[in-house]
This record gives C-alpha cells, structure tokens and sequence, in this order.
C-alpha cells in the first residue's frame, strides 16, 4: 500500500514499514535506540518486531504496566528516569510499541524528554493503528481526566502492520472499530456503510478498511494540525464518551469500559443530540444506534449518575469560554463542529441510551 503523508510524518504499511525503518536508522545514526513495550506487547509482538531491525544498533527495552490506569504523569517520571540512568540523549532514539496508551504516553515522554528526542510509533491494537498512533497528539491522563496533559508534535514515521493484531482479543479489536465507525459519520456516509454491515466484512478486508480509516483522520489533520477548526470533527462521540470513560474508571464497582466501547456510547447520545439540534433524520439516528448495539454491549446507565458524569463535561478540551462545545452530526458524513446543547437536552440523550 502506498505510505500516506502528513505534514511532519509518513504512515507505511505492512513490509514497507520495515524498509523504511531500517532504511531510517541506517541513516540517523541515533546515539541508542529505546523500545517503549508494556507487558502485553514485550511477550507477544517484541520478538517480531526485532527480527525485522536489521543492523546492530544499541537497544535498550523499557516495560510498564499495561492499561489506561497506567497512562499517568507518574509512569512518564519513571521513564524519564530510566531514560537519564541508561544514558539517553537528545541523539537517542524512542519507539513505541504498543496500543494506544504506550503511543500516547510514548509520545509525550519523547517530546519533552531533554526537550525532544525522535520517536517512531508502532502501533499493535487496531484502535492505535487507525487513531490515536496517527496524528501527533501525545498525553497523559490526570487523575481520571483524560488526556489533559501532552503536546501535538507527529513522530518521524508510523509502522502499521496487522499481523500485531492476530493476538488482540476481540473487545479489543472492537474498541478500534469505533473509530473506523465514527471516520464514516463525520466524512463519508460510503464509508460508514461499508463498515456497518458487518456480514459482509471479513478479515481480509481489515487492511484496506484501516488504510481508507487513516486516509480520513489524516486528511482532516492535514488541513487542521492544531485542532483549530475541522480536526475537531474526529472529536465526534468523545465529549460524553470521555465523561463516560472517565466515570467508569474511577468507580471500581461498575463494569470496566474501553475507550472505544465508551466511545460507541458518546456517538449514540452525541447522535440523538444532533437530531435534536441538527438536520440528521430519525432514521439516520435509528441506524447509527443499531449499528453500535450490534458491535459494542449495552451499558445501563444509572439515572444516579447522570449528574457526576455531566460534571466531567466541563473538563473537556474542546470548551471554549466556559460553554461545553459538542461535535454533531447534520447527517451521516456531514459533521459540524462547536455546538452547544443544553443540560436538559443532554440529560434526555441518557435517557434515550438507556431506553434502547
């Protein structure tokens, strides 16, 4: 497949990202390389990876835990620390191996470490293969806010290969499809259906299906790199997904959620929103709905709730003034960004989740 160009980056795909990595490396003489792995992706994909480098290069490995409750200020300490005991310059070189948290986190300890070295995601979940390895936002969470905390500043390269993905388990796999899902609402209704009849997908579709998901958000960042107007499109689903994702990972007694099953449950009530507001029809709602209850399980939401959730909806960084700005949809592949809503409005969009 041919690489796709950003502004700052290239994204290859399959063999091609290791011929252009170890082309790379042969040519940036990097003082030592460092291989940011959590425990997940050092016992299943590191041994592949490094049988792809060719070339004697000064390699040193760094685990952490794996999970989003590890993607804090806390762990990124611990790196640096590790990075400044094992001799790391600013010539040094960081690659992240992992799902989105290590892509993340990874990023943002490259950025500021010695005030940025290079970094090169290779991304092992399909959520990070189509979202949060592309793009250059880097972070970390604080306390259960997410992503409070980062830089935007793109890797040299991103390394897409799907064999990674053989070991995902399916929630997993599930957890990036609602990305692919929400690039179809935001850009290209064409898009959106093809990945919504499921019968009719089947795994040898998965590369062109992350391919034509990357071609989306890069396009969009392409134009937008700061996220000063239509980057905030791919933000659809995410103000009352990370409220929810949020909430639940500081209440141990409800079920743990993923980013991307929250997600599916933000595009739900942020697509009731946009009938309400907007011009997407009932039926456009109608199938967004049963299309995300078909691939991700049904969350009841407690009516308890509803208000301390609403409450983390001030913490998003989409706010502008002290208005909490929602992206909606006019209809399926037609999104427009910095919309208000109501708290009436967005109290109803809980109940119409919890009446499906």
């Amino acid at each position: 497949m041919k690489p796709i160009v950003s502004k700052d980056s290239i994204v290859y795909f399959g063999q091609d990202s290791y011929n252009a990595l170890n082309s790379y490396l042969e040519k940036a003489n990097h003082s030592k390389i460092f291989i940011l792995v959590d425990s997940n992706t050092h016992e299943f994909c590191l041994s592949q990876f490094m049988s792809s480098i060719k070339g004697e290069y000064d390699i040193e490995v760094i685990e952490i835990e794996p999970g989003e409750a590890h993607k804090n200020i806390e762990t990124c300490s611990g790196i640096w620390n590790v990075l400044s005991e094992l001799g790391a310059d600013r010539k040094s070189l960081l690659i992240n191996l992992g799902g989105g948290v290590v892509t993340d986190l990874g990023g943002f300890i490259a950025c500021t470490y010695k005030r940025g070295i290079n970094y090169i995601n290779v991304p092992t979940t399909l959520l990070a293969m189509v979202d949060a390895s592309v793009g250059g936002k880097t972070g970390v969470d604080l306390g259960n806010l997410k992503n409070m905390v980062g830089v935007i500043s793109e890797s040299e390269m991103v390394l897409v290969d799907t064999e990674y993905l053989s070991t995902l388990p399916v929630n997993q796999m599930c957890s990036g499809f609602a990305e692919m899902l929400k690039h179809g609402l935001i850009q290209d209704r064409q898009y959106w259906e093809k990945l919504s009849d499921l019968s009719q997908l089947n795994f040898e579709d998965l590369d062109q299906m992350i391919y034509d998901s990357v071609v989306i958000k890069n396009d969009i960042v392409f134009e937008d790199p700061t996220e000063q107007n239509i980057r905030k499109y791919l933000n659809f689903g995410h103000t009352l997904g990370h409220a929810i994702e949020s909430f639940y990972l500081t209440h141990p007694n409800e079920p743990a959620l993923l980013h991307g099953e929250a997600i599916a449950i933000g595009m739900i009530m942020e697509a009731y929103i946009s009938s309400e507001l907007l011009s997407l029809t009932p039926q456009d709602l109608e199938h967004i709905s049963d299309v995300l209850l078909a691939t991700f399980p049904k969350v009841t939401i407690d009516a308890k709730d509803y208000q301390e959730i609403m409450n983390l909806l001030i913490y998003d960084k989409k706010n502008e003034n002290g208005n909490i700005l929602f992206v909606l949809l006019n209809t399926i592949g037609e999104a427009k960004y910095n919309c208000k809503a109501s708290d009436e409005l967005i109290l109803k969009s809980f109940e119409y989740y919890n009446s499906l």
